[in-house]
């Protein structure tokens, strides 16, 4: 008999039986359910299990954690059910019903952007590695000169040469780099067309050409020109005879972009349900595109530029203003709750629309920390623990996972499990996101939201992220044992 094969059969029992499953996959470490009835499932019971890890609701599914093991688990639990495999989309689709309306925002939101992060993060990677070479003096290289005359700074402090100053060799790679960062944040409406109607189950052909028409050089004001050009009077138009329209750019935009492809998605719909499907092929695709073209630069465009700008300016004052270190606090915080809700995705779309606006987001390096955090408390449990091996398999391998940056197995297997452990993690967070607002740490991009999470801090910041790197390690390691120790949750 397999390992496996009793915990398997325990399962489809807690889980209300096989009757209660409308569909059932697994990803990388997980079981994942969509259930008629959620709350049939026994989840102390189920957390009891050998081979399970922990558990949780998200997104409507019912995921239980195993492991690295999930896919043998899986064969097992799919021979004594006899419940036949589906997809991942499969049971996304099916677990719907059980989300409210903005659980479902969220999911929307949450796989939109999950085909563009990979893209976001290398280049966030190349911004970071361009501004070292071209926006760090190193003492070693010598004072910057020019025109014969020493650089010094307004404090008479010397000005010292940058690697792209000193090398040729480095200067053109610095130059060769911008063309993937280019391509990747000027042109994210693109990415972002394409993926929203991916999603909607359009053509997302279609989606590219959209998003091309957003950041075409035929719209004769650039986005970052744009502020200048209007307060001079020189932005550029289409010239209707009888009307204009802005003849505007929106690269890096999120919120236009996210608009556009809306209106693209539901007008494909709609004439698909509409166009006789032997001319479909012709009709549908210039019916659906040409419309959501006009929408993107009359209505959804501007309407959508001002959204985003109105997001990025509360964020960026909480950020910034009189009171960040409570703004950062608040929200270092709060961070780990909002992965528990999924309502955590909602910050890329913010993220991406302050590096737009502001050059930069303060708010990425605070879920960094917050994910280094809650790893730091389950090292804590770890360590108080480490005697106990079956312990020791749960702890060890979701603390790893957090400081590389997927805090689930460390937020459902361990701390929430202990809750003293999440809490420490949660003030750990807050005091480091305090500490990162109050000096101002800003990042060029979403990167690894872990430990390698300095490698697209900007170098400005690079120093005060290590030091809010240091207390995410340190407070919440202190916390949980103390906590522990003190009893202050009532958690063996």
């Amino acid at each position: 008999m397999s390992q496996f094969r009793q915990d398997a059969e325990q399962l489809v029992k807690l889980i209300g039986g096989k009757d209660n499953v409308v569909a059932v996959s697994h990803c990388a470490t997980r079981m994942r359910f969509a259930l008629k009835d959620t709350a049939l499932a026994d989840i102390a019971a189920i957390e009891q299990l050998a081979s399970v890890k922990g558990s949780f609701t998200q997104a409507g599914q019912f995921q239980v954690i195993v492991g690295n093991s999930v896919s043998e688990f899986y064969k097992e639990f799919q021979a004594v059910s006899g419940l036949g495999e589906a997809s991942k989309e499969d049971v996304k689709a099916a677990a719907v019903s059980n989300q409210n309306v903005l659980q479902r925002t969220m999911t929307f939101l949450a796989e939109i952007f999950a085909p563009i992060i990979p893209a976001i993060i290398v280049g966030g990677l190349i911004l970071g590695f361009r501004n070292i070479l071209e926006g760090v003096g190193f003492q070693a290289l010598g004072q910057k000169i020019v025109d014969g005359v020493a650089l010094t700074t307004a404090t008479g402090e010397p000005i010292y040469n940058t690697i792209t100053d000193v090398s040729q060799f480095w200067s053109g790679v610095n130059h060769f780099l911008w063309l993937p960062g280019e391509a990747i944040f000027h042109f994210l409406p693109v990415g972002i067309t394409w993926s929203v109607t991916r999603k909607m189950g359009g053509t997302p052909i279609l989606g590219i050409v959209l998003g091309i028409t957003l950041v075409s050089p035929n719209l004769l004001t650039n986005a970052y020109a744009v502020p200048e050009a209007m307060a001079n009077g020189t932005l550029k138009f289409f010239d209707f005879g009888f009307f204009k329209v802005d003849a505007i750019g929106y690269q890096a935009q999120v919120i236009p972009a996210l608009l556009a492809g809306l209106a693209l998605g539901h007008l494909e719909r709609f004439w698909r349900r509409v166009v006789p499907e032997v001319v479909s092929m012709i009709f549908v695709p210039f019916l659906a595109l040409l419309p959501a073209v006009i929408l993107a630069h009359t209505v959804l465009g501007p309407i959508g530029w001002k959204i985003g700008q109105a997001i990025s300016t509360v964020v960026l004052a909480g950020l910034t203003g009189t009171f960040s270190w409570l703004f950062g606090a608040i929200f270092g915080s709060l961070y780990a709750p909002l992965v528990i809700t999924g309502l955590h995705h909602m910050t890329n779309a913010i993220d991406a629309q302050l590096i737009a606006d502001a050059g930069g987001t303060g708010l990425w390096p605070m879920i960094a920390l917050s994910n280094i955090a809650q790893g730091s408390a389950v090292l804590g449990v770890w360590w108080m623990t480490r005697q106990n091996e079956e312990e020791t398999q749960i702890t060890l391998p979701s603390m790893i996972s957090a400081y590389l940056g997927v805090t689930e197995p460390a937020l459902f297997g361990v701390n929430l499990k202990y809750v003293y452990p999440f809490v420490a993690g949660m003030i750990g967070s807050g005091v480091a996101g305090l500490v990162a607002t109050t000096f101002k740490v800003t990042a060029n991009s979403i990167g690894v939201g872990g430990l390698p999470g300095f490698l697209v801090i900007q170098p400005k910041s690079m120093l005060m992220f290590f030091v809010c790197m240091a207390i995410a390690i340190v407070v919440p390691f202190i916390l949980t044992i103390s906590f522990k120790k003190a009893n202050l949750f009532g958690k063996k």
